[in-house]
């Protein structure tokens, strides 16, 4: 059983690690796009990810969010975005980041847990340092 256990988390694992190793070159494919972009659009990018991820993760792992994570995304693209490509792109980041998740995730591991953890907070460093930067 322990087994067992050992190697759904190792391969979900794997799946996860995956999934990051890929988002390097779909950043930079959105930089090629956005030419006229803001200098912290990456780091807003990344936020629209894990906004994604949280929104899979936080009711998987039975976490209550009010406003959740899709209403602080829709927010978030009201607030920041007035061109239609660049609200895409960030709704297509959202979306890899549920994505990424619920592939490999069907109910809530230590791993979830994990991933949930450090992607609130890297969350709030992109918020704070984004806010402090550029006033936004």
């Amino acid at each position: 059983m322990i087994k067992r256990r050992m190697h759904v988390f190792l391969s979900r694992t794997a799946v996860v690690l995956a999934l990051a190793a890929m988002c390097p070159v779909q950043v930079v494919s959105a930089q090629e796009t956005a030419i006229d972009a803001p200098p912290y659009e990456q780091q807003l990018m990344r936020l629209s990810e894990i906004f994604g991820a949280l929104h899979f993760l936080r009711p998987l792992c039975k976490e209550s969010d009010n406003p959740s994570w899709r209403d602080r995304m829709e927010d978030f693209l009201d607030a920041e975005t007035l061109d239609e490509n660049r609200r895409r792109r960030f709704i297509e980041r959202f979306n890899q980041g549920y994505r990424g998740f619920s592939v490999a995730y069907r109910e809530c591991t230590e791993a979830a847990r994990l991933a949930m953890g450090q992607y609130l907070s890297e969350g709030e460093v992109i918020i704070s340092d984004v806010t402090s930067r550029y006033g936004r």
